[in-house]
């Protein structure tokens, strides 16, 4: 039982006891760094229930709570806040109990609950991946980890965009421009090749354009009849209607994108349970459709067409079958997440990580999956994330602006081998094992620059400023980490001692770590629950900076007494265990040295 409910059960008793009312809620805050005490009972909700001073009220739950729990040893009212001083033996006690268990705060999932499969990635297959495919598998990921070590099973899955006329784009100027060019005859990546092809679509598009509108044409009629876009689509409905040629093509140039990918996530560190392509998913949905449309969830209008009324709902009317029959994206998105339940049945919730610019259509798929009585569609839930800026402005893919995602990660290394060169921070380390660090400090900078920022927001991502050793940012935290492992390399002492209460007593430096140790795992309750990495990233850097202030003010390996210096190696080895915990949520490898 955690500090806070001892105390909500006393302070429950005490307004029962003094005041003979029954207090359905206890509020509680960290006390403000002036004050003494350690945990603040916020005493202004309770004037609901009883009636009078708050200065009073908290003086007589106060002098309760020293007569009755052992725990509290003092406390002080300052207007309406009660802070209550713990006793030492409590926190020595909670960090004798914690200080063996490499998982601390992890809770393991219940066989019985209900999975959890969270989407992320989902590219096109005629293009790398780019900086906002970065922040999208960076954010997926991470959610993922967390949910499960919140205490749930977790699926991890994307579904790859792998037809289309974005598709054919790429496949006709292939065929027209490539004499037969493959990611081995050009050393490229086979993601790299397939995208450069569907830039140079977009440039020759343009000049035939510019040529239909000299020899006459609008520009409207113009952008309809350049050859090169009626090619494209012929070729889509020859991939649609099976053409052998055709969907060899396809299957060859989509075969060079997966290798590709499967480079990118490697190197950015992510990886899925499940992979959905949309050339099988596209015809899914169309059933539903039509059950739909007895139970009257659908209605059909006079084309023929298929529409949903979401308008009571305080959204417009959403089409879900065109009238020649064909499927809509939304048709698609209610037959796949069906079919993902189908697939595993265990699944009882969804997270889809998708940029803002979806949220009308998560909106109106969550609706439409609830309308038509599926019990999981309340656990339904879009990870909606911004864009991500760069100082040089914004990004765009078929006209080959992109920041290539291999490059990025590139040129984070890169940057983290000068920086780290500059500070001199590496002597005695081999070339290897300095090319090594530089990738783990890069990858780590431009991981946490992303995620310790919460998801709904616009993200300006500086590559140097994010590669800096001071202040909230990865290369920080993992100097922290390092400079820990070194300490731990020199004390000759037993990790997993207990320590006799009676021999320890803490100074306020040592407790104040205690206690940003012991939020760990609500932290990790309420990043699950609010889908945010930003959560764990900001608390780790909290967890840094108390570390760094007990390092500054506290002599470890030199303490006056054995006692004294088992027990602070022994607290520096706990914060350096949830440093690596919380960095393995947010996918950042930490360096045993730095």
């Amino acid at each position: 039982m955690g500090l806070q409910d001892v105390l909500s059960k006393h302070v429950v008793q005490a307004v029962k006891a003094i005041y003979n009312q029954d207090l359905p809620t206890v509020e509680f805050q960290a006390t403000r760094k002036e004050f003494a005490g350690d945990i603040t009972v916020v005493i202004f909700p309770m004037l609901r229930v009883v009636k009078g001073n708050p200065v009073q009220i908290g003086e007589a739950i106060g002098q309760y709570l020293v007569d009755h729990v052992d725990e509290v040893v003092g406390f002080n009212v300052i207007k309406g806040f009660l802070n209550v001083e713990i006793s030492d033996p409590y926190y020595i006690h909670f960090f004798n109990d914690i200080k063996s268990d490499a998982n601390f705060g992890f809770v393991t999932p219940n066989p019985e609950d209900k999975a959890v499969m969270v989407e992320y990635s989902s590219p096109n297959t005629n293009k790398p991946l780019h900086l906002g495919h970065v922040r999208n598998n960076l954010l997926g990921y991470s959610v993922a980890e967390i949910i499960k070590a919140s205490g749930k099973k977790v699926y991890k899955t994307q579904i790859i965009n792998d037809r289309g006329i974005h598709i054919c784009k790429s496949m006709i100027a292939w065929q027209l421009f490539g004499n037969g060019e493959t990611p081995e005859s050009t050393g490229l990546k086979g993601d790299k090749l397939v995208g450069n092809y569907y830039v140079k679509f977009d440039q020759e598009y343009k000049k035939e354009i510019k040529n239909l509108i000299a020899e006459g044409q609008t520009e409207e009629d113009a952008k309809k009849n350049a050859p090169i876009l009626k090619a494209a689509q012929d070729m889509l409905l020859n991939w649609e209607a099976g053409d052998k040629e055709t969907v060899a093509l396809w299957e060859k140039m989509n075969q060079w994108v997966y290798k590709g990918f499967d480079v990118t996530y490697k190197s950015l560190g992510v990886d899925f349970d499940k992979l959905y392509y949309e050339s099988e998913t596209y015809l899914l949905g169309k059933e539903f459709v039509a059950e739909g449309l007895s139970t009257g969830v659908f209605f059909k209008k006079e084309d023929g067409s298929v529409w949903c009324d979401l308008t009571d709902e305080g959204l417009d009317e959403k089409i879900v079958l065109r009238s020649d029959g064909t499927a809509v994206y939304m048709t698609q998105d209610i037959g796949t997440a069906i079919q993902r339940v189908k697939d595993y049945p265990d699944v009882g919730g969804m997270v889809y990580t998708v940029g803002n610019e979806q949220e009308y259509h998560f909106k109106v798929l969550f609706l439409i999956i609830k309308k038509l009585g599926f019990e999981w569609a309340k656990n339904l839930f879009h990870l909606s994330y911004g864009m991500v800026d760069l100082p040089s402005g914004k990004m765009k893919s078929r006209e080959g602006t992109v920041v290539d995602a291999d490059d990025l990660i590139e040129e984070m290394a890169s940057t983290a081998g000068e920086i780290s060169e500059e500070l001199g921070k590496l002597d005695g380390y081999s070339e290897a094992e300095k090319q090594d660090l530089y990738q783990v400090i890069g990858l780590g900078a431009l991981k946490y620059y992303i995620l310790k920022v919460d998801p709904r927001k616009r993200i300006l991502f500086d590559p140097k400023e994010s590669i800096d050793f001071q202040g909230n940012t990865g290369p920080f935290i993992q100097y922290t980490y390092a400079r820990i492992q070194s300490i731990l390399r020199k004390a000759d002492v037993d990790f997993n001692a207990t320590l006799d209460v009676s021999e320890v007593s803490l100074n306020e430096k040592e407790k104040e770590l205690i206690k940003q140790i012991q939020l760990f795992a609500d932290v990790i309750q309420s990043a699950a629950e609010n889908h945010s990495p930003a959560l764990i990233a900001n608390y780790t850097y909290d967890l840094v900076k108390e570390f760094n202030s007990f390092y500054q003010n506290v002599s470890i390996l030199g303490a006056d007494s054995d006692i004294e210096k088992q027990f602070r190696v022994q607290l520096s080895n706990v914060v350096a265990n949830i440093i690596k915990n919380a960095f393995n949520l947010l996918g950042i490898t930490v360096p045993e040295r730095m």
